[in-house]
């Protein structure tokens, strides 16, 4: 008898709730199990992650984190980008690195909330991290103007108006 498409999706659902929880775990081993089963779902499970990045334990949102790191939903740039400013340095660093993971998808989602917040000293140093780091990995020379803007001694001040200059070159580019 074959399978009908809404039993598998009910499964799958299913399985990924599952997998959520055991992020919530104890046990560091069971969370990694946990995290490296929903990266092999890929981005039926980003949804469900996107939502454990407001956990309040940080561990389960470094997981979720990582995890959508792996997956590289463009969704969830957004959700990213507001944990560059969670209290725990190490979500921090790691919601930077799936920013980078997520390359350009990354950049008009970051610049907006530079361009909202530009005072915040975390969120710009996350920036700073994954502009450099793109710059680097691509030849990304829009990144420029922003980059040279969050190496001033009063970032706050020169932050709109790069976040306006590469915003409309990647406009342009578009």
């Amino acid at each position: 008898m074959p399978k009908s498409p809404d039993g598998t999706k009910a499964r799958q659902i299913a399985e990924i709730e599952a997998l959520v929880a055991a992020l919530t775990h104890h046990e560091p081993v069971k969370r990694q199990e946990a995290r490296q089963s929903l990266e092999a779902v890929g981005r039926p499970a980003a949804e469900a992650l996107v939502k454990l990045l407001e956990h309040p334990k940080a561990h389960v949102r470094w997981e979720a984190a990582k995890a959508l790191g792996a997956i590289r939903d463009p969704a969830a740039a957004t959700a990213l980008v507001a944990r560059l400013t969670d209290k725990d340095d190490d979500v921090r660093w790691v919601a930077a690195e799936a920013l980078i993971a997520l390359r350009r998808q990354a950049i008009k989602p970051l610049l907006e909330a530079l361009a909202d917040k530009p005072d915040s000293t975390w969120l710009q140093q996350g920036a700073h991290h994954v502009f450099n780091t793109l710059l680097k990995k691509r030849a990304m020379e829009l990144l420029f103007p922003i980059l040279a803007a969050l190496k001033q001694e009063e970032p706050e001040l020169a932050i709109p108006q790069a976040v306006s200059e590469v915003l409309q070159a990647l406009e342009a580019g578009d």
